[in-house]
């Protein structure tokens, strides 16, 4: 566990985390959907997550007039953690000015969750994030893949999208992007009244 401080961050600056596996096998799967959220951020905000460091691929930029960190952890899906709590270290960055993006296997497809805080719920990403920043105090935005009737669930979520999934995924990652914008801007509780009820 690196110690990092979980007072509020002066500077306003906050780290967006999405959670996935590296390499093109992993690229388009459902597992993968938080590195999509990061990169359809990049695009939509003109921001370059090209970078190399901190075990992550990641860029700087602002969404909604606030400077951001958008990072993707290169160290598999269960060492997530050690990548987030390099950076956030080297920028001093708190827990509470984190918003980490996964996949949700529990919520129904195209559902978005927001929380404040809260446990792993079985997910090695964010688990590994807890247990190295020693805390579940951060943001985090839970994104509904549903789950497989039958079938093994490991092999659902490292498959790809069905195509009708496909068909709404762009307007899915869309709503995404301004929930991220509505948390950055106004706050968590903000964007959990506009966006929790929101279905795919």
């Amino acid at each position: 566990m690196v110690s990092v401080t979980t007072g509020s961050d002066d500077r306003g600056l906050f780290l967006i985390v999405g959670l996935g596996n590296p390499g093109s096998r992993y690229a388009c799967t459902r597992h993968n959907v938080g590195f999509m959220v990061i990169d359809h951020l990049a695009g939509t905000h003109g921001i370059e997550c090209n970078r190399v460091g901190f075990s992550a691929l990641w860029g700087e930029g602002t969404i909604a007039g606030k400077r951001v960190l958008l990072f993707k952890p290169q160290t598999f899906m269960n060492l997530s953690g050690r990548a987030v709590c390099e950076i956030a270290h080297e920028f001093g960055i708190p827990p509470c000015s984190m918003v980490v993006v996964y996949d949700d296997c529990d919520l129904p497809f195209g559902r978005i969750r927001i929380r404040r805080r809260g446990g792993s719920g079985g997910h090695r990403g964010v688990e590994s994030i807890i247990d190295f920043l020693g805390t579940e105090d951060f943001p985090r935005v839970r994104i509904g893949i549903g789950r497989p009737v039958g079938g093994d669930i490991t092999e659902y979520v490292l498959s790809p999208f069905e195509p009708e999934e496909q068909k709404t995924l762009k307007d899915i990652l869309e709503r995404i992007d301004r929930a991220i914008e509505v948390v950055v801007a106004e706050g968590v509780e903000c964007a959990m009244n506009r966006f929790n009820e929101s279905k795919g």
